[in-house]
């Protein structure tokens, strides 16, 4: 039990790592190409931050341990959105861009909304399965949305700088290194998140929704936490929302065409939950300080998911 616990968490410090070293290593070659900052802070360091989830998903989804693969996309999406934006909000009051506001944040939402509706047939009638069709319904969505992207990075151009660029060697080593460092990581926090599991009696699917999703989210947590220090609510709020969109659209796409995936109507509660506080953060952008984050805002997002956390584990006790 202990050995597994501490491969787990060892599963966890080759995902940070593996996830940084690919970050850097990406956006040192598409710089060595010329590509803007704003295009690297978009695609590159958004799926570096969102990686963790893709490689454990993927393994979960070979192995069939559908639980795994829901528990930690909708589990990782309500931490980024009620633990990394309450706590990211009670450093600093996060100010929201109006793209943010009126797109993003809504694009967020119908990604969720659209999620409850495919994974259970549109009818709710219970056992169903995340078809491969559902996979690539969600596929062309997140081509759509890199498409609105890439749209408006147009409106917004970047220059890129090209001092202190890395060796091609160092460049490639890092991308190498990190991909490594991503599926042992992934390999290790699988298995032995299972192997947790049936020792524990504890379902896969509160192991997903509990430690796996907080695991592979510390890259986004980190990220918002320190741009919250240092003030760029840009980041914070972005990386949040870009993570949400990515996860379902991209991650649980690939999730599905590797493997449908059998679906366990007690995650519904968690999409609602998912959904409800997606629209509250769209509804706080129209109280208090409009298109702003407040500290109470913030800490009554932290408050209920820690409170629904307890929860979750005492049910299961």
């Amino acid at each position: 039990m202990v050995i597994h616990i501490l491969l787990v968490v060892v599963g966890f410090v080759c995902l940070i790592f593996g996830a940084n070293w690919l970050v850097d290593g990406a956006s040192a070659l598409a710089k060595k190409y010329k590509v803007s900052d704003l295009v690297i802070g978009l695609t590159i360091v958004a799926f570096g931050t969102s990686a963790p989830e893709l490689v454990v998903n993927s393994i979960a989804s070979v192995k069939g341990y559908s639980d795994i693969v829901l528990g930690n996309i909708i589990g990782s999406n309500n931490f980024n959105l009620f633990i990394i934006l309450g706590l990211s909000g009670l450093i600093l009051p996060i100010k929201i861009k109006t793209s943010t506001a009126w797109k993003e944040i809504p694009i967020s939402l119908f990604a969720s909304i659209l999620l409850l509706l495919l994974l259970n047939d549109f009818t709710f009638s219970g056992h169903t399965y995340s078809t491969r069709i559902d996979g690539l319904i969600m596929l062309v969505l997140f081509c759509l949305f890199l498409f609105y992207v890439f749209k408006q990075m147009k409106n917004n151009p970047q220059t890129t700088t090209l001092d202190n660029q890395k060796p091609a060697i160092k460049i490639w080593g890092l991308i190498i290194v990190g991909l490594v460092g991503l599926i042992i990581g992934g390999q290790l926090v699988v298995l032995n998140s299972v192997d947790i599991a049936n020792a524990l009696g504890v379902s896969e699917k509160i192991i997903g929704l509990t430690i796996v999703a907080a695991g592979t989210s510390l890259p986004e947590l980190v990220t918002s936490i320190v741009a919250a220090t240092k003030k760029n609510s840009d980041i914070a709020i972005g990386n949040v929302i870009g993570s949400n969109i990515f996860n379902i659209l991209f991650i649980l796409s690939i999730s599905s065409l590797i493997r449908p995936i059998e679906y366990n109507s007690k995650f519904n509660l968690d999409m609602f939950i998912l959904i409800g506080g997606t629209i509250f953060l769209l509804s706080s952008m129209l109280t208090g300080q409009r298109k702003k984050l407040d500290r109470w805002e913030a800490s009554i997002l932290l408050g209920f998911y820690l409170f629904y956390t307890i929860y979750l584990v005492m049910k299961e006790m």
